[in-house]
């Protein structure tokens, strides 16, 4: 009979000895990887890694350089649509009151809208308690993109509510609010101040911040005591030394009326964005190029001034009033601060609309349309090509 042919098969021994040398090469490459210090990833700080999360977060939002910086009954929802048409690429809510808005939901609904096209947006509390500031930001956080803690406002309310800039003068309370927000919520804090006289003072406060959680800091480059921005130039300079000093990403605010102011803040600070205010009120289209007349003396050939006009905003403003619905108060300030030159040439108009205690839409286009009845035009200027 024949033999049954036998396959020669490998003892687990050999497959051992066959499999050993390449375990033993690698682990020795393993080893020689690991004792190497310049192959090795040292594992990020926890400081290092909130840093790390503050400029993702920041470049996720397409590192937005124009900024509608917050104003107190004037960065609603429909002014702030209004400046992102024109070139603004982030926005601030008005300061709201962290107590009244956490405990009154009528008011709640009345002083915060917003929109899913009205992003990115800082929504800012003014607070000095850090539960009543936590129990107001979570009721925002899932609507916008910073919660923001307004360390800046210099007013008499904000001296007897004691809050804003007037928290300058209790760090550790300033460091509690930031740290409880940076704990608990799922958004980055943001926070916006004022400097201090003192150089060293405004540094060492900004790391202060940064080291409590912040993400963003927008630095206003004036003190407490300069509340008037026609009297007192901001200092860029002490904005340029706060950014050269912190990590996270820094705004700076003051003295931007035009594009060029812009440009020029940009260059000398080395900031991520800059915020305008005052200057919006009157021109929300400043982002967009558009300067009024005060800033093209002497220079008017080089401007084109036949494109847009304050009221030609305005009118834009109040059709996003009629789909976004806020307080007539808002309404009635944005109405003189837009038209407010035009009132100067025709006082009756302006005496005609302070008469009125209830406004309609109707009545606001019926100003408009007397204006230009009346002849009246002042256009914006924008560089000609």
């Amino acid at each position: 009979m024949a033999k049954t042919p036998t396959l020669s098969t490998t003892s687990e021994q050999d497959l051992d000895d066959s499999l050993c040398p390449e375990i033993h090469r690698c682990s020795l490459l393993e080893q020689n990887h690991s004792s190497n210090p310049s192959n090795s990833q040292v594992p990020l700080s926890p400081r290092d890694l909130r840093i790390e999360r503050a400029w993702a977060h920041w470049k996720k939002l397409g590192e937005p350089k124009f900024i509608v910086a917050p104003m107190v009954d004037n960065s609603e929802l429909p002014f702030r649509m209004l400046c992102r048409k024109y070139g603004a690429q982030a926005a601030y809510t008005p300061m709201l009151h962290s107590r009244i808005f956490s405990e009154n939901a009528k008011i709640r609904g009345l002083e915060f809208t917003t929109c899913k096209e009205d992003r990115p947006l800082f929504v800012q509390f003014c607070a000095n308690d850090p539960d009543t500031l936590l129990k107001a930001a979570r009721l925002v956080e899932d609507q916008c993109d910073y919660v923001d803690i307004n360390l800046g406002c210099p007013q008499r309310i904000a001296k007897r509510g004691n809050y804003g800039a007037f928290l300058m003068d209790n760090l550790p309370v300033v460091k509690s609010l930031v740290e409880n927000l940076a704990h608990n919520l799922h958004v980055p804090v943001s926070c916006k101040i004022r400097i201090f006289p003192n150089l060293q003072d405004t540094i060492t406060y900004a790391r202060m911040l940064e080291d409590a959680g912040c993400s963003l800091l927008a630095v206003h480059g004036r003190t407490r005591d300069e509340k008037d921005g026609t009297k007192f130039r901001a200092d860029w300079k002490t904005i340029k030394d706060v950014k050269d000093a912190v990590r996270i990403p820094v705004l700076a605010n003051g003295n931007i009326r035009h594009m060029d102011d812009v440009s020029r803040c940009l260059k000398e600070t080395g900031v991520n964005g800059v915020l305008s205010a005052e200057s919006l009120l009157e021109n929300p289209a400043l982002f967009a190029g558009f300067r009024t007349a005060e800033w093209v003396k002497g220079e008017e050939h080089c401007y084109d001034g036949g494109l847009l006009d304050q009221a030609d905003l305005l009118v834009e403003y109040l059709k996003l009033c009629e789909k976004y619905p806020v307080p007539w108060r808002m309404i009635r300030c944005h109405v003189h601060q837009l038209l407010g030159d035009w009132f100067s040439i025709h006082p009756q108009v302006r005496e005609d609309l302070n008469k009125q205690s209830i406004l309609t839409f109707e009545f606001l286009y019926d100003i408009v349309n007397r204006l230009k009845e009346l002849g009246t035009r002042i256009p914006l200027y924008v560089k000609s090509d």
